[in-house]
């Protein structure tokens, strides 16, 4: 991690949100520090719902397709201060769930390099699908920072889970 100086004093890291946290309130309760840079896209990655959560169903995972894949994944970059990333790190399951990746991210400003979560191999059940909940705050977080519109539809026609 490559931690940048805060306005307010501290130190921060960029963060690459591209399921849930997306949703500013929903990452604001987990970090409020938490400062929406503008949107960034993943290429070579693929989105997947695929992760198995503590609930058994489906979260957002990033998978690499290779470097000449035409595949992206869109998300939101953030800021946050570096004091709360035990507590997003403990929310999301590192170490469990996800593995810390970093990732080079293209933004409207030029490309970044940032901090993300990834599945781990034993978590991952392709037969997965996430509750409405969850993928109401995927998409919530996609309309909110204006990802491509074919990317919002593509979000939308994902499978649920029944509850």
């Amino acid at each position: 991690m490559n931690p940048r100086v805060l306005a307010k004093g501290g130190a921060a890291y960029r963060y690459f949100a591209y399921g849930s946290n997306m949703s500013s309130p929903r990452l604001r309760q987990r970090t409020p520090s938490a400062r929406a840079l503008g949107i960034a896209r993943l290429s070579g990655h693929a989105l997947r719902w695929h992760k198995l959560g503590r609930d058994g169903t489906g979260k957002c995972d990033i998978v690499p397709c290779g470097e000449d894949a035409n595949e992206v994944v869109w998300g939101a970059l953030y800021e946050i201060a570096v004091a709360e990333k035990a507590l997003l790190d403990r929310i999301e399951g590192l170490g469990i769930g996800y593995s810390e990746a970093q990732v080079r991210v293209t933004t409207a400003s030029g490309s970044v390099c940032a901090l993300t979560y990834q599945a781990k191999p034993g978590r991952i059940d392709p037969t997965l699908k996430p509750l409405p909940d969850y993928k109401a705050h995927v998409l919530a977080g996609a309309v909110e920072h204006g990802l491509p519109a074919h990317y919002v539809a593509a979000l939308r026609e994902v499978a649920v889970a029944s509850e």
